[in-house]
């Protein structure tokens, strides 16, 4: 039985095993494969042939079944006599299954994959800053990302859990606005009627030039920083609002103002803590980790005899971190919970930061893949179990350190996770 191990080998990198498989020799291959969580490929003789991708909680049990011999009078799948190889990656949670079976469909199939996967982008909501007269809707598509540096440009908020709970929080958090809800583009006319948002002093009204462009302008800018800093902008100037008229001793104008704060922080609890503005949406996702144990050599083009079985274990010291960058994930990464030598005299937070800097950040290279990632995170951040834990960094990038090593000791010890996520200052 001939193995294969190295992540340059094939599958660009995707997938880390290979072994070929004789079906005079199932038992040797059975035997050499772990009991864990994997996802796995299955190809036949012909290396353009149209491989068997999936995951699986048990990859020997899963293999048994459809490479050993077929039972009479049964119409299970089996693929005995068509699979040559078999290439697969040991996983240590589902969300690295999940993520690790997105990119080998992805290489495999590079046109059916989003079919196969049944992805359902996340629901954003876009601040349309490139229109004349800015506006806000929900969309599932996202554009290019830029930083706040280049002005002019769109930007997303999200991801939200379903497209109703996107629309339900952009409509009450306009309501402490006056920026326009129509979505037509705009050619301002004085002798144009407005609408029922214009009536009712809920607009300021462009359309007909109700107001002048400055004035629009910085209401849109008011309507950003109330998305960027998660509504915290708005009710520091209420709050203000509130205790000034209080100190005047306008009580009557204190308690309507006290009572538009209570508005206020009823629709901001309704906001889920994983929504961020995209291109500043950064975290660490911390899950378990498992390692392979006993390979055996190979190298290109050559053979290499197993002499030792594979055996998954799950490391006993290490879990895996994900880094999400911009809605983009990387990783997974070991990190061992027990330092190296030359790293004992540095502190869990300084490990951590220095695992961080060295793991690179993704890089989509399109806003397709980018919407890819966002729809694996968000179908994982609103699961109702969800195994791991996620950490998201404040609006000035810092990561919540404290909560992040107490975390990976939870993940590593297999202790529950906290009822909540980290909740940063923006």
């Amino acid at each position: 039985m001939l193995r294969l191990s190295g992540r340059a080998l094939y599958n660009r990198g995707v997938l880390s095993e290979r072994i070929e498989f004789r079906p005079e020799a199932d038992f040797e291959v059975f035997s050499a494969i772990a009991s864990c969580p994997a996802v796995f490929l299955l190809r036949g003789e012909d290396a353009n042939s149209e491989p068997y991708v999936s995951k699986t909680a048990n990859l020997r049990r899963r293999l048994q079944r459809l490479l050993s011999r077929p039972e009479e009078r049964t119409r299970r799948l089996n693929l005995r006599e068509r699979v040559r190889w078999i290439e697969y990656t040991l996983t240590g949670s589902d969300f690295e299954s999940g993520f690790l079976l997105y990119k080998v469909l992805r290489d495999a199939f590079p046109r059916r994959y989003s079919n196969r996967l049944r992805l359902r982008f996340a629901p954003l909501v876009k601040l349309h800053l490139g229109n004349e007269f800015p506006r806000a809707s929900v969309t599932t598509r996202l554009g290019r990302l830029t930083g706040q540096s280049i002005p002019g440009k769109n930007v997303y908020y999200g991801p939200f859990a379903s497209r109703v709970a996107a629309e339900k929080f952009m409509n009450d958090a306009l309501d402490f606005f006056k920026m326009r809800r129509c979505v037509d583009d705009l050619h301002p006319d004085p002798q144009f009627p407005g609408c029922v948002y214009s009536e009712m002093k809920m607009c300021l009204a462009p359309c007909f030039r109700g107001c002048s462009d400055d004035e629009y302008r910085s209401e849109v800018t008011r309507v950003q920083n109330f998305f960027d800093s998660r509504g915290d902008s708005l009710r520091r100037q209420i709050a203000a609002e509130r205790d000034g008229a209080s100190t005047k001793m306008e009580f009557e104008a204190a308690a309507a103002i006290h009572g538009r704060l209570n508005k206020l922080s009823s629709v901001l609890q309704h906001l889920p803590e994983f929504v961020r503005r995209i291109d500043q949406l950064h975290a660490v996702i911390v899950q378990r980790w498992v390692g392979k144990t006993g390979r055996g050599l190979g190298w290109p083009g050559g053979d290499a005899r197993l002499s030792t079985g594979s055996v998954g274990s799950v490391h006993p010291e290490s879990v895996a971190l994900f880094r999400v960058d911009g809605g983009a994930i990387s990783g997974p990464m070991e990190f061992p919970i027990s330092p190296a030598e030359h790293t004992k005299s540095q502190s869990m937070e300084a490990r951590i930061q220095a695992a961080l800097l060295s793991f690179p950040a993704a890089e989509p290279v399109s806003a397709m893949e980018r919407m890819e990632h966002l729809a694996i995170l968000k179908r994982w951040c609103y699961r109702g179990s969800r195994a791991g834990e996620i950490f998201l960094a404040d609006g000035k990038g810092d990561l919540p350190m404290r909560r992040l090593v107490r975390g990976i000791s939870r993940v590593y010890k297999g202790e529950a996770q906290e009822s909540e996520v980290a909740k940063p200052v923006p």
